[in-house]
């Protein structure tokens, strides 16, 4: 199936149920009557390749539709998959199962890796034939989600426009411009508030109600499976929260009480969360093409490999990155492994945010080609979702030396907007995860419930912050449009563990830049091959769960803000 034309002609087939099914029963049969090791390798590189082009035709289906949710073709395709995939995975279970099963366990181990069982292990805890149909009505709701937070204009100026472009706005130099569009996203949100609440009671309802039957006392154990965390927990994801509350959030709000005296704050409102600076963030005023053509100067300039890689992208024309109706919101990076083909959706709006996630999906797409290239195996892949952010997140601050390209004269203001806004993360990462705990803890809560919990924790780890004045919002409805929450739970923290890397390997690379992105290259080509906290130790970077790690990252990070500071 390789091939190199553009993304939007890329072949689409629907791969039914009865194809892939019958993949595993032939790898079933093989299996059963293997009589060694390297026959049951050889039945599953077979059922590899029906498994990636499964995998390739949900991520086209998937991607078209997100690039504009109106398109009634790719939405059936996308519901199809919604019913079917419960489905399949019963026999992607049955699967795991048998390779755990295998009187060949030893050998299979010894060639495949102990970190595929520990996914094998966690994946047979999450699935029973008797979730099917709650499983197809959890991804029924996460798709409603997605099509309503798509369709959802948000009056501005006389007009009605898509959330990317209005939460733009929060970033402009004017208090009240920014006041102004946080209201707009209140007012917007509060016309589908009733929607919103019931798609969530509903997730919340159906994931409680998958987890008991699995046994599990609440969702949360089975959201770690799921999340294929197989070297930490949620006691010990508790404890990292706990060092970020002791280590950081002194520190950002040591930041923001100094932003809130220069900017001439009374008081610092959620509208001013995203400013770092007096005269406003620098605005990223490129187009996408000639972003695209500094970008190509940026990854030639930083190493070869990187530099083919994206030109490679470019050519096939892998990237869509204008907002638009009916688009989804966001930003991600895909991967189509029939084709070896990567794909980096996102939506501009004239801030810093575009070239953070410019650079930031291209760590992805590069760790996902890294790891094609060195022969990682298929369903290892690149890892937990933590160690994938720690290669995008990573490539952001890699970047810093090339910004220059994208910010003539005010690129010394732009890391040290980057660097204050990684900072700040952290708490608000912590707050979304603690919630989703607090949530799926108590499944019964009502949505006043879930609101005010929400307002408390933002009381907790940003104490600097206040929604006072902002309808709706105030009421403790920011989680509403953080789309993690509702599609992919516990997924959040996540970009905490990753930033806590990603400052590690900022803060090498300007100690030496060329054994940092080296070093960066070697954890991206080992993907998942390892697990998140080995991978971490051997690259030498700070333990994100170890007492005192976040404690000298923050350290160094004030002192280098206050370098950059002085250099503006």
């Amino acid at each position: 199936m390789e091939t190199k034309v553009p993304f939007r002609e890329l072949p689409y087939r629907r791969v039914e149920k009865e194809e892939i099914e019958e993949a595993f029963r032939v790898f079933f049969h093989a299996a059963e009557g293997a009589e060694s090791a390297e026959d049951v390798i050889r039945a599953r590189e077979e059922l590899i390749v029906a498994q990636k082009n499964y995998a390739t035709a949900v991520a086209l289906a998937f991607c078209r539709f997100s690039l504009d949710t109106r398109d009634a073709f790719y939405k059936n395709e996308t519901d199809y998959y919604d019913r079917m995939s419960p489905v399949i995975s019963a026999s992607y279970h049955r699967y795991c199962r048998l390779m755990l099963s295998s009187p060949f366990r030893k050998g299979l181990e010894a060639k495949l890796g102990r970190v595929l069982f520990s996914k094998f292990e966690a994946a047979v805890k999450t699935h029973s034939d008797e979730c099917i149909e709650d499983k197809q009505e959890e991804n029924a709701l996460v798709t409603k989600y997605s099509e309503l937070m798509s369709g959802l204009l948000f009056p501005w100026e006389g007009r009605r426009i898509p959330l990317p472009l209005l939460s733009g706005k929060l970033q402009d130099g004017d208090p009240s411009v920014r006041f102004a569009a946080a209201k707009a996203i209140g007012k917007g949100l509060r016309e589908r508030s009733e929607e919103l609440d019931e798609l969530y009671d509903r997730l919340v309802s159906v994931r409680t109600r998958i987890a008991r039957k699995l046994g599990y006392k609440n969702f949360i154990p089975l959201g770690y499976c799921r999340m294929n965390r197989t070297d930490y927990d949620s006691a010990m994801t508790a404890r990292f929260r706990a060092n970020v509350l002791q280590d950081v959030v002194p520190v950002v709000c040591r930041l923001k009480e100094a932003l809130r005296q220069e900017f001439g704050l009374d008081v610092f409102r959620f509208s001013d969360n995203e400013v770092y600076l007096r005269k406003g963030n620098p605005s990223f005023s490129l187009s996408a093409e000639a972003a695209f053509a500094a970008a190509e100067e940026m990854y030639d300039k930083m190493d070869g490999e990187i530099g083919a890689y994206y030109r490679t992208m470019r050519e096939e024309e892998s990237f869509d990155v204008l907002p638009r109706e009916g688009k989804c919101g966001g930003g991600f990076c895909e991967s189509f492994p029939a084709y070896r083909r990567e794909f980096i959706f996102a939506n501009f709006n004239g801030t810093t945010g575009d070239i953070d996630v410019f650079t930031h999906e291209f760590g992805h797409a590069f760790a996902m080609h890294a790891c094609a290239e060195a022969g990682t195996d298929f369903e290892v892949g690149i890892g937990g979702m933590e160690t994938a952010e720690c290669h995008s997140m990573s490539m952001e601050f890699l970047a810093w030396p090339y910004m220059e390209k994208f910010f003539p004269g005010k690129a010394q203001e732009y890391r040290f907007k980057h660097l204050a806004d990684a900072l700040s993360f952290l708490p608000y990462g912590c707050i979304v995860d603690e919630f989703q705990h607090i949530v799926y803890e108590n499944p019964s809560m009502t949505p006043k419930e879930r609101n005010k919990a929400y307002l408390s924790l933002e009381e907790k780890y940003r104490p600097y912050l206040t929604y006072c004045g902002i309808p709706y919002l105030e009421e403790g409805t920011r989680w509403q449009y953080q789309g993690h929450i509702f599609q992919c739970p516990f997924y959040y923290i996540d970009y905490c563990l990753a930033q806590t890397v990603a400052l590690g390997f900022l803060l090498r690379s300007r100690e030496d830049a060329e054994k940092a992105l080296a070093e960066y290259k070697r954890f991206a080509r080992t993907g998942g091959s390892l697990p998140f906290g080995a991978l971490v130790g051997r690259a030498g970077l700070p333990d994100p769960f170890q007492a005192g790690t976040l404690r000298g990252l923050s350290k160094q990070a004030w002192d280098l803000l206050e370098e950059l500071r002085r250099k503006i």
